[in-house]
């Protein structure tokens, strides 16, 4: 740990700041189940990556498969904890909140050429040894730039909306921004900020993954590429993986989608 708790002269929060890690990943705890809840939802989380046209039952059937002594309670629960949703209209496991409003899919047809177009965000769960966390996301559409990120132990819309505020502070603002229909992006909290700048405001139909699929590509380049490989002990060393690994996705990662270029590339030269 590099953080210095009761330094004689500089403070928690000064240290945090001249290390670049966000306050946040060193005050919080992360979120925590039982040990064999958390070993079911590693390996609902592997599973998601390969099949996430699975839903409930497939899901449980995938884990009886395996010997493991599940439900389809305890399945669900575990992956709404997770924030987990599957392709096809079902069960949902990104929570509404009927009390929000839902806001069409404006994405269907539509030529998305440029930068600052379209903007998308999602949440995906992150695993620790021990516990778990939460990971925001704001992305450019057409070029894969990462715009902001955030990390959280719980699924509460503030730091959604930090993520969001972010992105907006640094880029500017889009024209139109694609978000699920989970209850933190549906929140007044989080549609206020888009409304006040004038952004459209798009939402996945329900169940539909692929509404916006780019993000969900991202969550498995991130997974594969950093959390599996690196096995986090801590909120800290996650924030500092993730730390490393964005500026790596966004500024050397190349993709064959974008000719063979960067994120940063195709965002930048326009």
């Amino acid at each position: 740990m590099l953080i210095e708790p009761g330094h004689e002269f500089i403070s928690a929060t000064r240290q945090c700041e001249l290390l670049d890690l966000p306050r946040s990943s060193y005050y919080f705890k992360p979120a925590g189940e039982t040990e064999y809840n958390e070993f079911l939802m590693r390996l609902l989380d592997e599973q998601y990556l390969r099949t996430p046209f699975y839903g409930i039952r497939k899901m449980t059937e995938h884990l009886r498969l395996l010997d493991y002594k599940v439900n389809h309670k305890r399945v669900a629960r575990l992956m709404s904890l997770m924030g987990l949703r599957t392709i096809h209209p079902g069960p949902q496991t990104s929570k509404k909140s009927p009390e929000n409003r839902v806001y069409p899919y404006l994405l269907r047809g539509l030529s998305i050429l440029e930068p600052n177009h379209v903007w998308c965000a999602d949440i995906t769960y992150i695993r620790l040894r021990q516990g778990f966390i939460y990971l925001a996301a704001v992305m450019d559409w057409a070029t894969r730039y990462v715009l902001s990120w955030k990390i959280s132990n719980s699924l509460d819309a503030s730091f959604c909306v930090s993520c969001l505020q972010s992105a907006l502070d640094k880029y500017g603002k889009p024209r139109i921004f694609n978000t699920d229909q989970g209850s933190q992006f549906t929140s007044e909290a989080f549609t206020s900020v888009l409304l006040d700048n004038e952004i459209q405001i798009s939402m996945d139909g329900r169940g539909r993954y692929l509404d916006n699929i780019f993000i969900e590509r991202l969550w498995r380049s991130v997974k594969y590429e950093e959390v599996y490989l690196n096995d986090y002990e801590s909120v800290y060393e996650a924030a500092q993986g993730l730390g490393r690994y964005f500026p790596f996705y966004n500024e050397e990662r190349i993709h064959q989608a974008l000719g063979y270029k960067t994120p940063a590339a195709v965002y930048n030269a326009s």
